[in-house]
């Protein structure tokens, strides 16, 4: 029997008369590497909101490392971990003080130590003292990073992982995600609008329009599925209608 880190099944969520995801249902295995891909309003935020426990689904249900999300919220919590650049980090404290104050929330233990783990890792010493709030966007990108592996997550959550980090240093980081993916043995579920870092990442893809999902497949499978040379060509034709089946 396969071991999956996620178990989404008919999950919707409902905002009055507006369905913001209808239906989706999919599985994840421990130790994938994972991209939700969709166009603005395609409901990749409410999903990922609602894996997180952040928002109630309207039905269907969710299993996060073989825990039902609703009931069991806070046994799931101290296993996962979620970073996206456009969640501010408090602007007046250092990033070492962000990344300690989060540590005593997740209760990491020895967590000077595994500050300075993250930091030499993660090539934080130069701003690791500086208020975030007079950090680059691409230093914030990488304290937002270092303060979601605080707790070395099972599941690890990213929201345009690499967003405002110039193409090198991109490069690194998709880098130091494969290694640690590789060494933990983590999941991880990222959300991506650079078709080219999904393809060089991914293992699977998952594609969402106006809230549901209509296709899913290893990247290569679903270049050739739709005759295209890139991942960019085929969520260029899915957004625009040029398929319009949903899956079934």
């Amino acid at each position: 029997m396969q071991d999956f880190a996620l178990q989404v099944d008919g999950l919707s969520k409902h905002f009055g008369s507006v369905v913001a995801v209808d239906g989706v249902s999919f599985t994840i295995a421990r130790g994938a590497t994972v991209a939700l891909l969709g166009g603005n309003g395609a409901g990749k935020t409410t999903t990922l909101s609602m894996l997180l426990g952040l928002l109630l689904p309207s039905s269907g249900t969710i299993r996060v490392l073989g825990e039902d999300m609703v009931r069991h919220r806070y046994r799931v919590l101290p296993r996962l971990n979620f970073s996206s650049p456009y969640v501010d980090l408090p602007h007046r404290l250092s990033a070492r003080e962000n990344l300690t104050v989060y540590g005593h929330l997740y209760g990491v233990p020895h967590l000077k130590a595994r500050v300075g783990e993250l930091e030499r890792a993660l090539e934080l010493s130069e701003f690791l003292d500086r208020p975030v709030g007079k950090l680059s966007a691409g230093q914030k990108t990488r304290v937002a990073l270092a303060k979601a592996l605080l707790n070395r997550p099972e599941l690890l959550l990213l929201d345009e992982p690499t967003a405002s980090l110039d193409p090198d240093t991109a490069d690194w980081m998709r880098g130091y995600l494969r290694d640690y993916q590789r060494a933990s043995g983590a999941t991880i579920l990222l959300a991506s609008h650079n078709m080219t870092e999904v393809e060089r990442m991914c293992d699977d893809v998952l594609v969402l329009k106006g809230g549901r999902l209509v296709d899913q497949g290893a990247p290569s499978a679903l270049v050739g599925e739709y005759g295209r040379a890139t991942l960019e060509e085929v969520f260029l034709d899915i957004a625009r209608d040029r398929r319009a089946e949903t899956m079934p």
